[in-house]
């Protein structure tokens, strides 16, 4: 455990990488109130940290204009003791390693890889950084979920090269969900979503932020340059929608049960 409560395995971090770096703070400070600090550029490449009253909440990246043509998106960290040898499991257990086990200095140690249905994930061994420390609040990331394309050698990977525990929640043709957990504690979801996606749209991690009003967020949001993908509907864990903001990185919003 750290001083967040963040256990191995669950998720710890959350990054953008953006295309336009003033528009993406611009949008998310009148969106949720973040406020931001820039590390140093030589040290850390203009990683920015963004702040929900005072608590660290996500990193900002400015991509690279190399022509490489990334899409501007929102990544999930997962906490690891050891990035070395989960690494080696990872890979192992069939994962493709995108970017191999480095050093953050002060910070700790990052890597990021491919699951066995191609959704990136990426991996975090605590150094200085012990991970966010606001989470399910609002302006905070509340809720992790996996839209998989490959749902059983999926569930079967994290729970194998990360050592969590699972839970299925719905195991129909329709709906098919497995949460992943510490003891008790949901961590992070995984859903079947092979029968929706279309071709072209890879197997992805998807970020909900915590609001207390989403009809009024999602409004906001659309004066913002947001465009809404998946339109507010109530469901069992609350209010929730999907969005992509205003450089085109998906996010949704989820507003708790009253």
């Amino acid at each position: 455990m750290n001083p967040q409560g963040i256990p191995a395995g669950a998720p710890c971090w959350i990054d953008l990488m953006t295309s336009d770096m003033a528009r993406s703070q611009e949008f998310y400070a009148a969106l949720f109130g973040w406020s931001y600090e820039a590390g140093d550029a030589e040290k850390y490449g203009g990683y920015t940290m963004a702040y929900k009253d005072g608590k660290s909440v996500a990193g900002l990246m400015q991509s690279q204009t190399d022509g490489e043509g990334y899409p501007d998106m929102w990544s999930t960290y997962l906490r690891v003791d050891d990035i070395e040898s989960t690494m080696d499991t990872a890979k192992n257990a069939g994962a493709i390693p995108y970017m191999e086990p480095m050093d953050v200095p002060e910070q700790g140690k990052m890597a990021m890889i491919g699951d066995p249905g191609g959704a990136s994930i990426g991996m975090w061994e605590f150094g200085g950084h012990t991970g966010f420390q606001a989470h399910e609040e609002a302006g905070a990331a509340a809720w992790h979920e996996l839209h998989s394309k490959n749902y059983p050698a999926t569930v079967d990977f994290y729970k194998n090269v990360f050592g969590l525990q699972t839970s299925v929640m719905s195991d129909s043709p329709e709906f098919r969900y497995t949460n992943l957990i510490d003891g008790d504690k949901e961590l992070a979801g995984i859903m079947d979503a092979a029968a929706f996606l279309p071709d072209e749209v890879p197997s992805s991690w998807q970020i909900y932020f915590q609001t207390d009003d989403v009809d009024a967020t999602v409004a906001k949001a659309l004066t913002l340059g947001a465009t809404v993908i998946n339109a507010a509907e109530d469901s069992p864990y609350g209010r929730i929608a999907g969005l992509t903001d205003c450089t085109g990185a998906m996010f949704k919003l989820v507003q708790p049960p009253a």
